[in-house]
């Protein structure tokens, strides 16, 4: 089983699809990073050797940010849109969409379950 970056590739998957489970790895990056190393697209996890895993290892580490380091990245990113208090930054503080999604309605992965509020009462007729 390859370990790399902290991450058990699934041994079974094509090379360029179980590098994708990294994080801050994506299809169009485990191709440029199998190209370099010299490894086929096609050949499975659980077939690399030696060789290539150290070859896939040494690129990940000497031109990507992955994993932990790139997670602390974006929260740090965010953390400074917060203090800053631009809009986006208050858009997070909020929880609330960040991009002019409308909120009226919709918008409930970033606004949670719903809260229903009490309606307003009718006045009696006289």
């Amino acid at each position: 089983m390859a370990r790399i970056a902290g991450i058990d590739l699934p041994k079974n998957k094509r090379g360029e699809i179980a590098l994708t489970y990294i994080f801050g790895i994506g299809n169009s990056t485990a191709r440029y990073i199998l190209d370099k190393a010299g490894v086929n697209y096609d050949k499975k996890a659980f077939e690399w050797d030696d060789v290539e895993q150290t070859a896939i290892r040494n690129i990940i580490n000497a031109e990507f940010k992955v994993e932990g380091q790139l997670r602390s990245e974006v929260q740090m990113n965010i953390k400074r849109l917060m203090d800053i208090a631009c809009y986006r930054g208050v858009r997070h503080r909020k929880g609330l969409p960040l991009r002019g999604q409308r909120t009226r309605t919709n918008s409930r992965t970033r606004k949670g379950k719903r809260k229903t509020v009490a309606g307003k009462k009718k006045a009696p007729k006289k």
